[in-house]
């Protein structure tokens, strides 16, 4: 049995490579990939909300301006809302996977 034992967050576990781990981000250093959200059809890295929000609109998509702090979408024909931070420097991969599962085939999170 060979491998490292890591203790965090009050749980201890053997890893073989902690080096490819993501519990661990100091460890991976230059390993560390950077996730960006597609748009399938065309196959453009959305690096801006202005580009999201063009694409989102060609899909029926409606801006809704109730909270300041928030870029939020709604689309009519669901009870889906985006909800985003407003600045796009905080725009994280857990807000890309929203946008995919609510815009299935026409989204993906890639690595880049």
């Amino acid at each position: 049995m060979s491998g490292v034992w890591v203790f965090k967050n009050g749980v201890v576990r053997l890893v073989d490579n902690p080096g490819t781990e993501s519990f661990d981000r100091s460890r991976q250093g230059s390993n560390t990939r950077r996730k960006v959200l597609v748009h399938t059809p065309s196959n453009e890295v959305i690096t801006s909300y202005a580009e999201l929000e063009r694409k989102l609109w060609s899909l029926g998509w409606e801006r809704y301006y109730d909270d300041l702090d928030l870029l939020q979408f709604h689309k009519r024909s669901t009870v889906h809302l985006i909800s985003l931070p407003k600045d796009f420097i905080k725009f994280k991969t857990i807000h890309m996977y929203d946008i995919v599962v609510k815009n299935r085939n026409e989204f993906e999170v890639r690595d880049m």
